[in-house]
């Protein structure tokens, strides 16, 4: 039980900083979206760049943001019927969901996606469109540390529910 416990520690606690990093970059987007906003629609100059900018950072905070939003049980959900159900059998779905669902899924995207990535870090990839960002390879490679800490947050979830299914309360009601 205790290195279930220090393992959920850990990660939550990851994800906590990779949830306040994102919420800095959220900030950071709004405020690229008004100067884009104002310079196309008060100077009518518009920057092909700032958009990519602006797609980048959209990507980073959904990728990165991913962990935390399901550590933080902020992700949408029907709970028509799920909200009915004792703690201890939603603790069931949702660990057998993990194994069965979350983390297949994470695994399939990170596989997936390996040689896209590689491909576009191979040949240094950089936008298509003049005046775009260089680098566009190293957006990329956000797309399986997002993974990755989805699965290590969905693994940290797994454990609580098992937590809830032997002990039958949440952690934190001890």
């Amino acid at each position: 039980m205790f290195l279930l416990k220090k393992y959920i520690s850990i990660v939550d606690n990851l994800n906590e900083k990779v949830g306040q990093f994102v919420a800095w970059l959220t900030t950071v987007l709004v405020l690229v979206v008004f100067y884009d906003v104002i310079l196309r629609y008060v100077f009518s100059k518009g920057s092909i760049a700032m958009q990519e900018f602006e797609w980048h950072l959209f990507a980073m905070i959904f990728l990165l943001g991913a962990a935390y939003t399901l550590k933080t049980d902020g992700h949408v959900r029907v709970d028509i019927i799920y909200v009915k159900f004792s703690e201890k059998t939603k603790a069931w779905i949702n660990f057998i969901g993990s194994f069965l669902f979350l983390i297949p899924f994470a695994l399939i995207v990170i596989y997936a996606t390996k040689d896209f990535i590689f491909n576009s870090w191979m040949v240094r990839e950089v936008s298509p469109d003049p005046g775009g960002l260089p680098a566009r390879y190293a957006i990329k490679a956000i797309i399986p540390l997002g993974f990755c800490l989805l699965i290590l947050q969905g693994v940290a979830e797994a454990f609580k529910n098992l937590l809830i299914i032997i002990d039958g309360v949440h952690e934190e009601e001890k």
